[in-house]
């Protein structure tokens, strides 16, 4: 087994369970899970100051830049985080982050930000779910989030205890505009269009890997088995 640190990265739809299996792969090798939606939301509840220093990230901006405040001002409106914005943030958390293990997830969505990523690491793998347009969008119609955290509840199979309240906080839950069943089709196209060039950039480096089916339990043994050959399982074997 090699000894270098592991740089990953998991790619896929909204709805594609990226989050249950990036779950498993930090409890079974003891990677970083990394989310873009996580540092975001921490940045805008904190309005922190992310110092960007443009000799490590190539972008010619010193001093602070308020993230929090600028990516606030983008999903107040239902926008898309612009490239820029996520990228400075994702950059400072992956600075600090140098002598970890690490998985990427959200991170990198567009083109952009997958070349802004090149400057400061190679990757070793990136795996993408491929999950049926029907079956996502199921999930995604029966999903319910608490806002603040960004707990995700599935009525199917990981429902609240009370219906409509978050376990841990009591506060309710509420299903996001983009999950409702008539933008699905929009969202997961857009996402397609995004991801596609991403996709076929690591894929010409050979460090893809995809995954197909509409049960995360089933391609979790795969993704387990992949992972298993770059780092040593912390797991005595797979953990659900």
């Amino acid at each position: 087994m090699a000894s270098k640190l592991l740089r990953a990265v998991i790619l896929g739809p909204p709805g594609s369970g990226k989050g249950t299996v990036c779950q498993r792969i930090a409890q079974n090798f003891g990677l970083q899970h990394l989310s873009s939606g996580h540092f975001l939301r921490e940045n805008i509840k904190a309005n922190t100051e992310v110092k960007v220093h443009s000799k490590a990230r190539g972008y010619g901006a010193e001093g602070t830049e308020e993230v929090g405040d600028m990516a606030k001002q983008y999903i107040e409106k239902g926008l898309l985080v612009p490239d820029h914005v996520i990228t400075r943030l994702m950059m400072s958390e992956l600075e600090s982050r140098r002598g970890q293990h690490w998985l990427l997830d959200g991170f990198p969505r567009t083109l952009i930000q997958a070349e802004a990523l090149d400057k400061m690491c190679d990757l070793d793998l990136v795996i993408t779910l491929n999950i049926p347009f029907e079956t996502l969008k199921d999930r995604l119609s029966r999903r319910w989030i608490h806002p603040l955290s960004g707990r995700v509840y599935n009525l199917d199979f990981n429902p609240p205890h009370v219906p409509g309240i978050d376990d841990i906080t009591g506060e309710p839950l509420v299903q996001q505009e983009d999950d409702k069943p008539e933008a699905v089709a929009a969202r997961l196209r857009q996402y397609k269009d995004v991801a596609k060039p991403v996709i076929e950039l690591y894929k010409s480096r050979g460090v893809l890997h995809q995954f197909s089916g509409t049960e995360t339990n089933k391609i979790w043994p795969y993704v387990y088995s992949l992972f298993s050959n770059k780092i040593t399982p912390i797991q005595s074997k797979e953990a659900y």
